[in-house]
């Protein structure tokens, strides 16, 4: 089954939806590969607890699943919500909205992600820390590069390394890695020298770095790059999916983006394509 090539470009599937780019305008498609919002955007991002942002005529605002404007585009930029809150820019600064487009935490960021786990990585003056819900700092910006939390830990970068902090802000890992990424299944990914490999939460190797590029574990299986093209690796460090890709995303409700040269697809975890109607 091939790969459909009239996409110019997607995002993963989150929560029944993905967006697509069909000419110049963005528009979303359903599992089956039907467009359940027709082409009208000039940008689009996924679908988070049943919004998501969309930029029209310069400015970012946030749609419904049926494609109707719940908060008018009105922002100079925008993330998606998570634990009832969205990361928004205005007036040069980031601060959260809440799902009546009511600001929760004013704009006062240089930049901001979603909230995880209770926190929201931040960045004030150059370093990047952590917020609360209220808008307090919960972990000093002292960091040259903060990653969500997950499983408990986040990753950050001290100077020109990586290690992992708590949620207090106590440094579980201490930085010593190349680089790292968020946990997954119990594993994040790290770089050490010019490889990726994986460790447990201990900070103990549990899959020798080896790859090119390796991403976060989702549902169980993991993106990395062999010999210049991708596939999938279990837990394990097996293969689930050997590597044929061009281009590979994690896997979101059982499926997963790929790109073979320009096209754009989805996969099933037995690298099945999923035909698009």
């Amino acid at each position: 089954m091939a790969i459909q090539t009239r996409f110019n470009d997607a995002t993963p599937f989150a929560e029944g939806r993905a967006a697509v780019k069909i000419g110049e305008k963005w528009a979303y498609i359903d599992k089956t590969g039907k467009i359940a919002i027709e082409p009208q955007f000039d940008a689009a991002w996924i679908f988070r607890e049943g919004l998501a942002s969309v930029m029209t005529g310069g400015k970012w605002g946030f749609i419904d699943e049926k494609g109707k404007f719940v908060i008018q585009a009105q922002y100079e930029s925008a993330g998606s919500f998570s634990e009832g809150l969205a990361p928004v820019k205005m007036g040069g600064k980031w601060g959260f909205i809440d799902k009546t487009g009511k600001l929760a935490i004013q704009p006062q960021f240089g930049y901001a992600e979603r909230f995880s786990e209770g926190l929201a990585e931040v960045r004030v003056d150059k370093k990047w820390g952590f917020i609360d819900k209220s808008g307090q700092i919960a972990i000093k910006p002292e960091y040259d590069l903060a990653f969500p939390f997950s499983d408990g830990l986040a990753a950050v970068r001290v100077g020109n390394k990586h290690g992992f902090i708590d949620k207090t802000g106590k440094v579980v890992i201490k930085p010593q890695f190349d680089n790292a990424l968020s946990f997954g299944d119990g594993l994040a990914p790290i770089k050490v020298s010019l490889q990726w490999g994986y460790i447990d939460k201990t900070g103990q190797i549990a899959i020798q770095p080896q790859f090119e590029v390796a991403f976060p574990f989702h549902d169980g299986l993991a993106p990395v790059k062999v010999d210049y093209k991708w596939g999938y690796i279990f837990t394990t460090g097996q293969f689930a999916v050997w590597p044929k890709y061009d281009g590979a995303y994690s896997f979101s409700e059982g499926l997963a983006m790929i790109k073979i040269g320009r096209a754009t697809g989805y996969i099933d975890k037995t690298g099945r394509y999923l035909r698009m109607l």
